[in-house]
């Protein structure tokens, strides 16, 4: 099977996750964390060298206060709880901006922990204009994306790396992010396997 380098994940439906359970939204991302773990750890077991997860964007943080404290809060968590393992971390997004996490601001160059080994990237308050705003992308640091897997139906990037992802296969999941399972990532890793990749040649 032809695997990957560099895989992007879109991690949608934390919010129609609380709802459907009777939940706040604002209870939805901490249902998010522990699949954000299980997707790493498969991914990194067959051999992929990148891993780039969607925090969340500049434009997220319009949502209401109850919101974005929680989304914040999970982000911070999130890195945490990955990082625990050996890595190579980079956390992208706009540190001008009082909405990005000062927690996360040491991590903002490319950070190894532990022994190193798989580049592990989170866009935090994240934007495809910031970031494209200066004569070299500041996401210069991370290498074209190969595959991006979304969950929860929709078919957007959403602003996902837009030099990284020109030549992205992408995959939807229907499930909710919250309802991940890992045979999520093996019947995405089975279609991309199927793709003709020509990047444009």
């Amino acid at each position: 099977m032809r695997i990957p380098n560099h895989v992007g994940i879109i991690p949608d439906g934390n919010r129609r996750y609380a709802v459907s359970h009777g939940l706040d939204k604002s209870e939805g991302y901490q249902k998010g964390l522990s699949p954000g773990l299980s997707a790493f750890n498969a991914l990194k077991e067959i051999g992929v060298k990148e891993i780039t997860f969607y925090g969340f964007t500049v434009d997220n943080t319009k949502r209401p206060t109850k919101q974005r404290i929680a989304f914040t809060k999970v982000c911070v968590d999130a890195v945490r709880l990955i990082s625990a393992n050996d890595c190579e971390l980079l956390v992208i997004g706009n540190t001008d901006s009082p909405m990005f996490p000062e927690e996360l601001k040491p991590y903002t160059t490319r950070t190894r922990i532990g022994k190193g080994g798989i580049k592990l990237n989170f866009l935090v308050n994240y934007s495809p204009v910031w970031d494209l705003s200066t004569g070299t992308p500041r996401s210069s640091d991370i290498s074209r994306i190969d595959l991006i897997i979304r969950w929860g139906g929709m078919r957007r990037l959403s602003g996902f790396l837009p030099m990284q992802s020109v030549y992205s296969d992408f995959y939807v999941v229907n499930s909710l992010w919250p309802d991940f399972r890992p045979q999520h990532i093996t019947e995405a890793l089975n279609w991309y396997n199927t793709q003709d990749i020509t990047l444009g040649g």
